[in-house]
C-alpha cells in the first residue's frame, strides 16, 4: 500500500469525534450534526461536517512515502506524492457535500427503505483547498477539456483504500466522465486541506477527492488511485447503489443495470431550527435552515408555508457576511448551499413548510410518495416541522 496507507480490519483505531454528533451507525461509523450546530454557520466545522463511512478508516504510517497512482488508459503512467500535488496550482472551493441518503429516515416512515437513518444534517459547507484534478491530469499528458483519450479512455476512476464488506473487503471506488473531470468550470479537486487546515483522518487524510454539485458518494476519500478507464466503474457503489429508481420497484424486481449512477442532486431545503414536532410559546418563531441544488445551479427563492402550502412568504437567503446572496453571481459560491431566515408569528398550534426553487425553476416535489425509491435516496420533498403551543400541548399530557 503507497506509504503504508492501509485500510484497517476493525474499528480499534477509530479518530475521536465531538460528542454532540448524532450517531446513526457506530461501525462503520456514520453521523450527522443536530440541526442547530449544522447552520450555526455558513462554512461547517470539520466536527460537525457530515462523517460518512463504509468501513474502518483508513490510516497513514508514513506521509513521506505516501503517493498516488495514476494509470489506465493513458501512455505516461505516473507515481504522485503529496509534495508533486502540492506543487501544482493551489485552488480553493467552497463546496456543499451531501450524501445521497440525507433524509432518508422521514422517507422511511412512508414505506420503510434500507439504509443509515439519516435526519436532516447529512451534509456540510466546506472550503477546500487543493490540485484541480485537469492539472493533475495534465501531468499525464490529458489535455483540459478531453472527452475521450487516444486509448479510448472516457472515464476517471478513484479508488479508496478503506475495506468495503460491499466490496468484499476491498476498497471503496466510483468515477466519474472525463469529459467533468478535465473541465475548468467543474472545480473538480484533488483536495488535501478542509477549511484551511490540512484533511482529518475521517475527511480523507491525506488526499481526497471533491467533486462539487454531485452527490458525495463520488467524492473518494483516502486516494490510493486515478485510473483513465473506458466505461464508468464497476464498483459496488457505482452499480449496485445511489442509482434512483421509480416507487413501483421493489427489492424483487430491482435489475440495477437499467439505471445509470446518480450524479447530479435535486433541489434540496430543510428547516433546522426547529425539530420535528416542538413545543412554543404563541408570539414571534425564528426559522433556519439551508437551501441547494446540484450542479451549480443556484437557489433563486427558499419559501415558508404556515397554512399547508397554500400561500407562501420569502425568506432571507445569504452566504458570506456582508455580501448579498444573487444566484449565479460571480460573488455567490455556486457550488454551496445558501442559509436563509425568516420570522413567522405563531397563534397556535402550527405545521411550518418549506421548500427551495433552484436557478433552472426546478421546485421540491411536494409529497414523499412520488419520489419514494426502495434505497431512499434523494428524499427532497417539502420539509414540515410542527409547533405545539404550550397550552395545548398541556392539554395532551
Amino acid at each position: 500500500m503507497p506509504g503504508a496507507l492501509r485500510g484497517p480490519s476493525d474499528y480499534s483505531q477509530e479518530p475521536s469525534r465531538h460528542p454532540s454528533l448524532r450517531i446513526n451507525a457506530k461501525e462503520p461509523f456514520n453521523a450527522e450534526a443536530t440541526r442547530r450546530d449544522l447552520v450555526a454557520s455558513y462554512i461547517t466545522p470539520v466536527d460537525f461536517f457530515l462523517k460518512r463511512n463504509h468501513g474502518p478508516i483508513p490510516i497513514l504510517d508514513d506521509i513521506d512515502s505516501y503517493y498516488v497512482t495514476i494509470g489506465g488508459l493513458i501512455d505516461r503512467p505516473a507515481k504522485l506524492t503529496l509534495d508533486d500535488i502540492k506543487k501544482l496550482p493551489k485552488y480553493n472551493v467552497t463546496a456543499t457535500l451531501q450524501c445521497a441518503g440525507n433524509r432518508r429516515t422521514q422517507m422511511s416512515r412512508s414505506r420503510k427503505v434500507r439504509g443509515v437513518g439519516w435526519d436532516v444534517c447529512a451534509l456540510g459547507n466546506a472550503t477546500w483547498g487543493g490540485a484541480k484534478l485537469l492539472d493533475v491530469l495534465q501531468l499525464i499528458g490529458v489535455p483540459y477539456h478531453t472527452e475521450i483519450t487516444p486509448s479510448g479512455g472516457k472515464h476517471v476512476e478513484f479508488t479508496s483504500v478503506d475495506q468495503c464488506p460491499e466490496e468484499k473487503g476491498g476498497p471503496y471506488k466510483a468515477s466519474i466522465p472525463l469529459g467533468h473531470a478535465t473541465n475548468p468550470a467543474a472545480d473538480v479537486l484533488v483536495a488535501y486541506e478542509m477549511n484551511g487546515e490540512v484533511l482529518k483522518r475521517d475527511h480523507g487524510y491525506p488526499l481526497r477527492v471533491i467533486v462539487p454539485g454531485v452527490i458525495g458518494a463520488r467524492s473518494v476519500k483516502w486516494l490510493d488511485r486515478i485510473d483513465i478507464i473506458e466505461e464508468e466503474c464497476q464498483g459496488f457503489f457505482m452499480q449496485k447503489d445511489y442509482k434512483m429508481f421509480p416507487p413501483s420497484v421493489d427489492w424483487d424486481t430491482i435489475v440495477w443495470s437499467t439505471r445509470k449512477p446518480q450524479m447530479d442532486y435535486p433541489v434540496q431545503s430543510a428547516i433546522c431550527s426547529l425539530e420535528d414536532t416542538n413545543a412554543i410559546i404563541p408570539g414571534e418563531v425564528t426559522v433556519t435552515g439551508y437551501a441547494l441544488s446540484g450542479g451549480g445551479r443556484g437557489i433563486e427563492r427558499v419559501e415558508i408555508s404556515t397554512d399547508g402550502g397554500k400561500t407562501w412568504v420569502g425568506a432571507v437567503r445569504y452566504q458570506k457576511e456582508g455580501v448579498p446572496y444573487i444566484a449565479g453571481d460571480i460573488t455567490s459560491d455556486k457550488w454551496a448551499w445558501v442559509l436563509f431566515k425568516t420570522v413567522v408569528d405563531v397563534k397556535g398550534d402550527t405545521e411550518i413548510i418549506v421548500k427551495a426553487v433552484d436557478s433552472s425553476a426546478n421546485v421540491q416535489p411536494e409529497s414523499v410518495d412520488t419520489i419514494w425509491n426502495l434505497r431512499g435516496i434523494l428524499n427532497t420533498c417539502w420539509h414540515h416541522v410542527h409547533l405545539l403551543t404550550t397550552r395545548n400541548l398541556r392539554s395532551l399530557l
